[in-house]
């Protein structure tokens, strides 16, 4: 059977950074779950960097149906974790059953991949102490404050944690988050 990879996000996630990772998982041999607060159709959205804004902009995304709510999730049945980015981590990170997944996740270091607004949700369990992080530039003081030493790269790797700014260094993420795998969790 192939190995298990969860990825966990909710409503206004980035959808090419749930939708990316979710499809090269499953091209790589792996079994691939999404879990959201409810087990329900989520509702995505695209950030884009447009001329003369400051900042990202937001459109309607995909919708896609999450396998299983948080409370249905064992993290002893996955081989590794996705956080992918969006509006989605600024309210997940409240979600206990969430942050007992994640907390079991690093206490078993096993293979996670952060990216964009992902790191919210790890600083929430206090799993950035210590550790080196990019995520998207403008959260460089929250990973500051999880004391976390961040680098605005495309990629950075800490052991089994792999970060990444956001969805133009797709790439770069998962081409390290596979190799880290391939170590750690082959596919079969």
């Amino acid at each position: 059977m192939p190995a298990k990879i969860l990825i966990v996000t909710g409503d206004a996630a980035e959808s090419l950074e749930v939708l990316y990772p979710y499809q090269r998982l499953l091209e790589e041999g792996y079994e691939v779950h999404i879990a959201a607060p409810s087990r329900k159709t989520l509702r995505f959205v695209v950030h884009d960097f447009e001329p003369g804004y400051d900042t990202y902009t937001e459109k309607p995304g995909y919708t896609w149906p999450a396998d299983l709510a948080f409370s249905d999730v064992d993290p002893g049945e996955y081989a590794a974790l996705v956080i992918p980015g969006g509006r989605a981590p600024e309210y997940l990170r409240n979600d206990a059953e969430l942050r007992k997944i994640l907390k079991a996740f690093f206490d078993s270091d096993k293979p996670v991949a952060q990216i964009c607004h992902g790191p919210l949700l790890t600083a929430a369990i206090d799993g950035l102490r210590g550790r080196r992080v990019t995520s998207y530039p403008a959260l460089e003081p929250d990973m500051q404050a999880a004391d976390a030493r961040f680098q605005d790269t495309e990629v950075v790797i800490d052991g089994t944690l792999v970060s990444s700014r956001a969805w133009p260094d797709h790439p770069s993420w998962m081409r390290e988050f596979l190799k880290v795998l391939r170590t750690k969790a082959p596919a079969s």
